[in-house]
């Protein structure tokens, strides 16, 4: 056991330099930081058998301004970036070296580990900006005729290589300008944004509705993935993500009434209909389609009323893991409505985040081991209730009853008042653990209630069969059918081979176990090698289809994406990018 010396690392508290690899792939705001607390520090010391020697010195930080290789020259011709300039205008075309990294990257721990050895990967050869609808017609019109490959980026938040050019082309940079309210509807509470928008930028306006559109009543977006700061309203439908409070406002895809596509093969919006029996839904196939179709230029979503005042948090303690899965799943099927907020931490993530705020070791957990809630067993649910006051409150007491005929032991609103100040900030440690050569990575799967325990017991033993490798493991979404797990994985690798070998294994344990191959995150091209067998040939030619039919030359996000053509794992081995890159 490492002994405690009080030391602590001299955490890095200065932004990126403006032009630098660690301004790219630094998480969120460049001035913000979150750090490991005293307690945590000691368990990663302890985890991987480190000293304070150790934490002195810094691994590869990426502080060198970009500067690409000879390999990642330009395949456009003069006469077609003067063309593009000619539609945008000069101002939104970007060639630098800078941009070009910048707006071909995401956020997967493969391409952080490339940045920070100063290595890029596929770049785009132009950062294009378009304005509005128009621009991008001409701009899809000409690569289909030129058979340019064109790529999107919004947020630039992706976790399955979604942006990455493999092909070079173009990359479309939607927020700059494609950013703005097209219509508000409050008899239909619905709200029709550019794809651009930014998740903030939508939910101020809907929060301020009676100020800022004249509304009666304010109102939220209720979808708040943990990327919400730095997301986009685009990316979260095209990857079909999920927010912290899905449970009651539901997925991305199930706020969308209607969505306006620019595609190769023409231009078309889906009807705004709240329910139609007009054959197979196009609405329903273009969520999720990561790009691989057309650009996805505005979309109308469900709005909800803003009523924050009714929140109602709830804490509990559980004896066992198995024991919370079974009171949750009471709740998601009881009938009486969901809370906005349900997560449950497995013991080893209860212990982490104990640890993360402070709260073990205090009066409060002596007293609750006291009781029979014994670390390493225990397991933490937070979450609240949202909506109208009756409802919500009815939900809560609801929730209480079920909790407490399961053992659980009340925890009030506190720990779930100390999430919500972190529920965003957590991403920010990230850059202390890689500084030191820790990574820390996270992989999601949707599942059943009746194969849960084999997926969270079978996925879990493959993490820690690793040594010194830490797996915690959550739930936060919930259906009447199941839930989604939530992998955390915790280590350190020699080099990039061996942790794209140990994220594919995860993720092989994971469908072989009988998880999705993703719950919100989509599928990019991290792991397009594997949907055609997940899915199946049938469905597989359905989405070959489409994809001839919309982007008949494959120019649309090509390289891997969804599958739909050549995989990426070939343009990894065939590259620029070298994959044998020593870790950090």
């Amino acid at each position: 056991m490492t002994k405690k010396t009080g030391f602590q690392p001299n955490w890095r508290e200065t932004a990126p330099e403006a032009l630098s690899f660690r301004s790219i792939f630094k998480w969120g705001a460049p001035a913000v930081f979150k750090h490991p607390n005293a307690r945590l520090f000691e368990l990663l010391k302890s985890t991987f058998s480190l000293n304070d020697e150790d934490f002195k010195k810094r691994s590869r930080e990426g502080d060198e301004n970009v500067v690409l290789t000879s390999e990642c020259h330009r395949k456009l011709s003069t006469e077609q970036a003067r063309f593009l300039e000619n539609i945008v205008g000069k101002e939104n075309i970007q060639s630098d070296d800078y941009s070009r990294v910048k707006f071909s990257t995401g956020k997967t721990m493969e391409e952080i580990i490339l940045l920070r050895n100063t290595t890029s990967g596929d770049v785009c050869d132009l950062a294009v900006h378009p304005r509005n609808k128009s621009d991008i017609q001409k701009i899809v019109a000409y690569a289909h005729e030129w058979q340019i490959p064109v790529y999107v980026y919004g947020g630039g938040t992706s976790v399955t290589l979604g942006t990455r050019p493999v092909r070079g082309g173009i990359t479309l940079v939607m927020t700059t300008h494609m950013n703005r309210v097209i219509e508000f509807n409050e008899t239909n509470q619905t709200i029709t944004v550019e794809s651009g928008i930014l998740g903030p930028d939508l939910e101020r306006v809907l929060n301020q509705a009676p100020r800022l559109l004249g509304a009666r009543h304010a109102y939220t977006c209720g979808h708040f993935p943990q990327s919400f700061e730095f997301s986009t309203a685009g990316g979260w439908i095209v990857t079909k993500g999920s927010g912290q409070m899905s449970s009651y406002y539901g997925d991305a895809c199930d706020m969308v009434i209607s969505q306006e596509y620019v595609t190769p093969a023409g231009s078309f919006k889906t009807l705004d209909y709240p329910s139609t029996a007009t054959g197979p839904m196009i609405n329903d196939i273009m969520k999720g389609s990561e790009g691989a179709f057309g650009v996805l230029i505005s979309v109308t979503l469900k709005i909800f009323q803003y009523q924050p005042g009714n929140r109602k948090r709830f804490s509990y303690f559980f004896r066992s893991f198995s024991e919370a899965i079974t009171a949750c799943r009471e709740i998601s099927q009881g009938g009486f409505g969901m809370p906005s907020v349900l997560r449950i931490s497995d013991p080893e993530e209860t212990w982490v985040g104990l640890k993360q705020h402070g709260i073990e070791g205090t009066l409060l957990d002596r007293f609750v081991v006291r009781k029979g809630y014994i670390p390493f067993e225990r397991c933490l649910l937070i979450g609240h209730t949202e909506g109208e006051s009756g409802f919500s409150r009815n939900v809560y007491k609801m929730i209480k009853k079920i909790c407490t005929c399961h053992g659980a032991m009340s925890l009030t609103g506190y720990p779930v008042k100390k999430w919500e100040k972190s529920k965003f900030a957590d991403p920010y440690m990230r850059e202390d653990l890689n500084d030191f050569g820790i990574v820390i990575d996270t992989l999601e799967t949707a599942v059943t209630w009746d194969k849960l325990h084999r997926v969270y017991t079978e996925v879990r033993t493959y993490i820690t069969s690793r040594p010194q490798t830490l797996c915690l493991t959550h739930c936060s979404h919930f259906y009447p059918q199941g839930t989604n797990l939530y992998f955390i994985f915790i280590g350190r690798f020699p080099t990039l081979d061996d942790y794209k070998s140990f994220q594919l294994g995860v993720i092989e344990q994971i469908v072989k176990s009988g998880g999705s191959l993703s719950h919100h995150h989509g599928v990019g091209k991290m792991t397009a090698t594997l949907i055609g067998k997940h899915l199946g040939k049938e469905q597989m030619a359905v989405l070959k289809a489409l994809k001839a039919h919309f982007d008949p030359k494959g120019i649309m996000n090509p390289g891997g994406t969804l599958g739909l053509d050549q995989c990426v794992h070939e343009y990894h081995t065939t590259g620029a990018a070298p994959i044998n890159v020593k870790l950090l």
